[in-house]
């Protein structure tokens, strides 16, 4: 068995080479259809795109994504032709929670009596919402999904993304990018959104970079209708727009979920399914398979400082002054714990 790995997912080196023929790490971005033509399985980041140009004729039968989002797998090519593919829900939700606490705290909005419109409640708005509450902020939050199957969350139920731009004074987006079909979330911050908006807002994006439009984020900004801009992750990344870069409070090169926590749960849940994935294959010998399964895989958080509101200026400090280094600072984000 053959597996390539992303070079950039830590921890994981060492874990994986007893139970396979051949692991082999390779830059993310570069990996090619060739370096995947003879491999059984995938574990890549957002910086591997898995579609029919990379997978076609290929052995492939598991992709592993060690992030939440999968928007840079072509799920529907898997499915067709029967390549197994999973991401890591949840993994680095804390870590991302903690990048709005952080980032609202330097910002001086962290305040008592104050409300948050939190647009998507999954794994990490769930997080965003607690986290506010906890704090005395007043939560609206806009999940229509979960609104149309008739949910709650915190004991409060749903609103919409009109009665938020109305009476919201900071907005955090926490939705997956869909681009098409009844909940699109691909520009839904758009031209309407802004010009919807009663109060001026502190806005927040840390979940996809297409999830706002650019240019209209840059003309609601010179208009003044926010009033502190945080963004996480681009349009087009790592070809970021840097007049935005330059009109932003806090700009961050898509590290928000970069936490030592998050990365070392996405990475034993991408081991899990590998193992998983092997334990099930009836093409290997069964007493292998037993073998595996009963495998444990411990990893040790390392010691690190902790992720604070200063450590997040310093980072948005870093990012405005090189831009263009945004895959190297992403690359190479330095080891830090919730």
């Amino acid at each position: 068995m053959k597996i390539v790995i992303d070079n950039k997912i830590p921890f994981i080196k060492g874990h994986l080479e007893n139970i396979a023929d051949n692991v082999i790490y390779l830059p993310g971005a570069e990996i090619t259809a060739s370096d995947v033509k003879d491999a059984d399985v995938l574990i890549v980041r957002t910086r591997t795109i898995c579609n029919k140009e990379l997978l076609e004729g290929s052995k492939v039968r598991l992709i592993i994504t060690a992030t939440i989002g999968y928007d840079h797998i072509d799920t529907f090519y898997c499915d067709t032709f029967g390549i197994k593919w999973t991401n890591c829900p949840g993994c680095n939700a804390k870590s991302v929670s903690t990048y709005v606490h952080n980032a609202l705290t330097a910002l001086g909005k962290l305040n008592k009596g104050m409300t948050i419109g939190v647009i998507g409640v999954g794994h990490v708005g769930k997080l965003v919402v607690e986290d506010c509450l906890k704090e005395g902020l007043n939560v609206l939050m806009c999940d229509p999904p979960r609104a149309e199957r008739g949910e709650s969350e915190a004991g409060m139920g749903f609103t919409t993304l009109d009665d938020i731009c109305e009476n919201a004074d900071i907005i955090t987006f926490h939705t997956p990018l869909c681009k098409c079909g009844k909940y699109a979330t691909y520009h839904l911050a758009d031209k309407e959104f802004f010009d919807k908006l009663k109060k001026k807002t502190v806005f927040i994006n840390a979940s996809r970079g297409s999830v706002v439009d650019g240019d209209e984020l840059k003309l609601a900004i010179k208009e003044g209708k926010i009033s502190n801009t945080v963004i996480d992750v681009w349009e087009n990344e790592p070809n970021v727009d840097t007049e935005l870069i330059e009109l932003v409070d806090i700009a961050t090169p898509h590290i928000a979920g970069y936490s030592a926590n998050g990365k070392l749960n996405a990475t034993k849940t991408a081991i899990m399914a590998v193992k998983h994935f092997i334990a099930c294959d009836n093409s290997i010998d069964e007493s292998k398979r037993i073998q595996i399964a009963m495998r444990s895989f411990e990893i040790d958080l390392p010691v690190a400082p902790k992720l604070t509101p200063e450590t997040l200026i310093d980072d948005s400090m870093k990012f405005k002054k090189s831009p263009k280094s945004f895959e190297e600072q992403r690359g190479n984000y330095p080891t830090r714990v919730e």
